[in-house]
């Protein structure tokens, strides 16, 4: 979910403290949130769709990423951030072209446009319509498909975070620092916030996001295109993500902003709505490639 400029965020912390006081793991919108995205995926695509997706990921050997897993959905939804730090036999990365793929800069505070954000197809939407179209071409080789595969499970995940799809010139929200509840170490910024502690509770909370939907769930939260997708994605971000923080989306963001119990019992269940979207979504561009 991050490029160079997006340096992928530890784990916020080996604990974090909450209301409770008792220490809970973080884990990071990264793992749980792309994992969550593809279980819903699994559970959602037609059979002989899943039948397909397991036949190629089985071939995980042809990607030659020996400590990036890619044998199951969701370990292949993280394939792709696990790669960034891979070296070539040159001693660059070998993925690094593949590091503007994971977001897409469309200011929050201008119309909503994808050409400059997508120029030369180096965004997530675009990597999305051709990784889709990579899986349905029958003369592709296996490697390729395979690639296209781990690619587009987690690029659905990253579109559905909506600091991947829009922003306001602050690197998706890492230049501005956060305080969730009385959490706020230094390194802790509202992309964190997203990517980790406010997703991994959202998705704790409720009934699991992982489950059949009824078919007219999947239709109405599936229906659109890739473009609508992102165009939502960037709404909630100037809607939710900046309006929750302060009063003017596009007025000048301060340098910390604070997320209180208050707000963030708000925005859980838009989060949660993100995560439960970009799985039903990934199931029906996995049916429309593979079913």
């Amino acid at each position: 979910m991050t490029s160079l400029r997006r340096v992928r965020p530890a784990l916020v912390a080996a604990a974090t403290l909450f209301a409770a006081g008792s220490a809970t793991p973080a884990a990071a919108y990264w793992e749980y949130g792309h994992q969550t995205v593809a279980r819903i995926a699994e559970a959602n695509v037609r059979p002989q769709t899943r039948v397909a997706i397991r036949r190629l990921l089985k071939q995980q050997a042809l990607l030659d990423t020996p400590t990036c897993k890619a044998g199951t959905m969701a370990d292949a939804s993280t394939w792709a951030d696990c790669v960034k730090p891979i070296k070539g036999a040159d001693g660059k990365p070998r993925f690094g072209y593949a590091y503007t793929w994971h977001y897409q800069d469309v200011n929050i505070c201008r119309p909503f446009s994808l050409t400059e954000a997508c120029k030369d197809g180096n965004c997530v939407s675009a990597q999305i319509t051709r990784d889709v179209a990579t899986l349905r071409n029958r003369r592709a080789a296996q490697k390729d498909k395979l690639e296209a595969l781990v690619f587009l499970i987690h690029f659905v995940g990253d579109l559905h975070q909506p600091l991947h799809a829009g922003e306001k010139d602050d690197k998706g929200g890492n230049d501005v620092k956060a305080t969730y509840d009385s959490y706020g170490p230094p390194k802790l910024n509202l992309h964190s916030v997203w990517d980790g502690l406010l997703a991994e509770r959202a998705i704790t909370s409720g009934p699991s996001l992982v489950r059949r939907y009824t078919p007219a769930v999947r239709a109405k939260i599936a229906a659109g295109t890739v473009t609508d997708w992102s165009r939502e994605s960037w709404q909630v971000a100037h809607d939710v993500t900046y309006a929750s923080v302060m009063a003017d989306p596009c007025a000048p963001t301060p340098e910390r902003v604070t997320l209180d119990e208050a707000t963030i019992a708000k925005l859980v269940p838009v989060a949660r709505l993100e995560v439960e979207r970009g799985g039903l979504r990934l199931a029906k561009l996995l049916d429309a490639a593979l079913g």
